[in-house]
């Protein structure tokens, strides 16, 4: 087996707002991944006393021990969970109703000797190749399909957007969210590898066009996952002066990406 684990802050000015982990073993079998992207909310008041980096370290910890302890749950119900026990440790002192309270994308995966578990939430990807050599891609494409003028201001997205029927999910303090993931499963028998990748790492795809999915996971296999971030960065680098892709919401942004080969 192996596993690699990259993530990279967008800024050196800036704390890292990702947050990874791989669980071994789960339960005396197969194992987790999860990866969190946190999202970074605009300038203003978010009711929270909290960092982002504070809440994924905090939600991403319990889906961590979760994952691995209680494999009578489904990834949606530990995702509700944890959900639930990370918004008892701050509703005393932050306004967790507030729509930019802190939140994150959610990629979690869960193996065992018969099966691959699923759950994504919001706009971070998981690959999952076949022993043929067969990419599968699950996305959450809600956003992604949203029409940019419903998306014209983050007032505007706030208000009729954000985990709102209609709009986008993420996780932030409603449990309930968690039933609005994407989730299955696949036969261990047809999993060879996969990777989880936070929306900085997938700009190599998404954003600059670089290649599909397929090639995206064969650079993390044969390269690593190191350098699909440093391709990343250098495109976003050279995407500085040239102004070609001009729909990125930051020049760089976190990039983390988890890989398990079984």
């Amino acid at each position: 087996m192996r596993t690699e684990l990259v993530s990279e802050p967008g800024s050196p000015d800036r704390p890292n707002e990702d947050f990874a982990s791989v669980g071994l073993p789960a339960s005396g079998q197969g194992g987790s991944l999860i990866v969190l992207d946190g999202v970074t909310p605009p300038r203003g008041e978010t009711g929270c006393l909290h960092s982002v980096p504070w809440f994924t370290a905090r939600l991403g910890g319990a889906l961590t021990e979760l994952t691995v302890s209680c494999r009578d749950l489904t990834l949606a119900e530990i995702l509700a969970r944890a959900i639930l026990r990370t918004a008892e440790a701050h509703a005393t002192t932050c306004d967790l109703s507030h729509p930019r309270t802190s939140q994150a994308t959610v990629v979690l995966a869960r193996w065992s000797p018969l099966e691959l578990e699923y759950l994504v939430l919001s706009d971070s990807a998981l690959l999952v190749d076949s022993p043929a050599g067969e990419v599968t891609v699950v996305l959450d494409e809600r956003l992604s399909r949203l029409p940019r003028a419903a998306r014209a201001t983050d007032e505007l997205i706030d208000a009729t957007l954000r985990n709102k029927e209609g709009g986008f999910f993420t996780a932030a303090a409603d449990p309930s969210v968690a039933a609005r993931a994407v989730t299955g499963s696949l036969p261990r028998a047809g999993v060879r590898a996969f990777a989880a990748l936070t929306d900085g790492a997938t700009r190599w795809v998404e954003k600059f066009g670089r290649g599909d999915w397929a090639e995206c996971f064969a650079l993390v296999e044969k390269e690593g996952a190191a350098e699909l971030v440093r391709r990343v960065r250098a495109l976003e680098r050279a995407d500085t002066e040239e102004r070609t892709y001009l729909r990125r919401s930051k020049t760089h942004d976190d990039a983390t990406v988890g890989y398990v080969e079984l």
